[in-house]
């Protein structure tokens, strides 16, 4: 299994994150992230009622927006944030975005 493409810190935009959190089933996958130390793929989708692959194609617009980082982890594909890079690209974005998540109830499964 070969490893995913990822961008470069200085190469993840504004407008590519932006975009990536443009939608709610992102915003969704995001704040789960957020609350652990990273899923494995077919764990994030839980409660999603979305296709294997529309979940596939939400993930790979993250990861090449440079929101998430996916680690091959033996036969699994692990998802966690990009916090520390966001934060250093964009500092305060992603925190704003979880609070903004938390006080709408947002992030909860539909």
């Amino acid at each position: 299994m070969r490893a995913p493409f990822h961008p470069a810190t200085a190469d993840v935009s504004l407008a590519a994150v932006m975009h990536a959190l443009s939608d709610p089933v992102r915003l969704q996958i995001v704040a789960r992230l957020a609350a652990t130390d990273g899923e494995q793929c077919g764990d994030i989708g839980s409660g999603i009622d979305l296709h294997k692959s529309t979940m596939s194609h939400h993930y790979r617009v993250l990861r090449e927006a440079g929101v998430t980082l996916t680690t091959v982890e033996g036969r699994s594909r692990v998802v966690r944030l990009r916090t520390d890079d966001l934060t250093e690209r964009f500092p305060g974005l992603l925190e704003s975005v979880l609070a903004a998540l938390a006080q709408t109830g947002a992030a909860t499964p539909a």
